[in-house]
């Protein structure tokens, strides 16, 4: 294996794991610990990894700081649209739903084209969106409380008491990312409102591109048996199997 190809392969390693152990990789490839020590380092310095005591950690299965509604409109944007491009068919007329707050959902709010349908939301994005569309059939409701400025949604006592009489036939949210089987998020008290439709839904529909797939964040959401599907824009079979392993995907 030449060197270009180890390195490769030692950066797949780390970021499907998370952190790896220097003799782990001397095992895989079957090379020095000498050699691996070399290699950490230069994909260190090009900001591929982060070498710690004894081996590596990826720098994109956990994200230490939260991005905002705005930085996320920048990222895997025609992934995102592919995804509300399938979520949309899964839309009835008469259905009502929760859409939670992301900027996939708001592609997803973009795409709406229903005569009647009763929509109910936390993120003051989509609500704008669609308050657009409103006609005598077409009912769209904010739920009001403490808004969070990065995701631009709304969290809080509230919220929560507003959603608790509240109930769905389809609900629609996305995540920060999927680490094993959990289904994961920045916040508890986002955590909590989501969870809240979630309990309230009758069928459960979250949006993700597949870069999501092995991320960490910081609280759980909730576990993919929970979940009626899982959009994903495309079918990249090793990400997909993944999922399946615990619920239906839709690609």
């Amino acid at each position: 294996m030449n060197k270009y190809d180890r390195l490769e392969e030692i950066t797949k390693l780390v970021n499907q794991k998370g952190t790896v152990r220097t003799n782990e990789i001397v095992e895989e490839l079957n090379v020095s610990d000498m050699t691996v020590r070399r290699d950490l380092a230069e994909l260190e310095e090009k900001g591929l990894l982060t070498k710690i005591h004894g081996g590596a950690r990826s720098n994109s299965t956990f994200q230490i700081k939260e991005k905002s509604h705005q930085e996320k409109h920048t990222e895997n944007i025609e992934e995102k649209r592919a995804v509300a491009r399938k979520a949309v068919n899964l839309i009835e007329e008469n259905d009502t739903i929760f859409l939670g707050p992301g900027t996939t959902i708001e592609l997803l709010a973009q795409l709406i084209e229903r005569e009647s349908l009763t929509v109910i939301t936390n993120c003051f994005p989509v609500f704008q969106i669609l308050f657009k569309k409103r006609s005598l059939n077409f009912k769209v409701y904010l739920l009001g409380g403490e808004m969070r400025e990065l995701t631009e949604s709304f969290v809080g006592e509230m919220t929560n008491t507003l959603l608790k009489t509240k109930r769905f036939s389809k609900m629609f949210f996305s995540c920060n990312g999927i680490k094993d089987a959990d289904v994961l998020t920045s916040t508890i008290d986002e955590a909590y409102t989501q969870q809240l439709a979630l309990h309230r839904s009758l069928e459960k529909y979250l949006l993700i591109d597949t870069s999501k797939i092995g991320k960490e964040d910081f609280t759980q959401l909730c576990h993919l048996e929970d979940l009626t599907a899982v959009v994903v824009d495309k079918n990249d079979e090793d990400n997909v199997q993944k999922l399946k392993a615990y619920t239906e995907v839709i690609y």
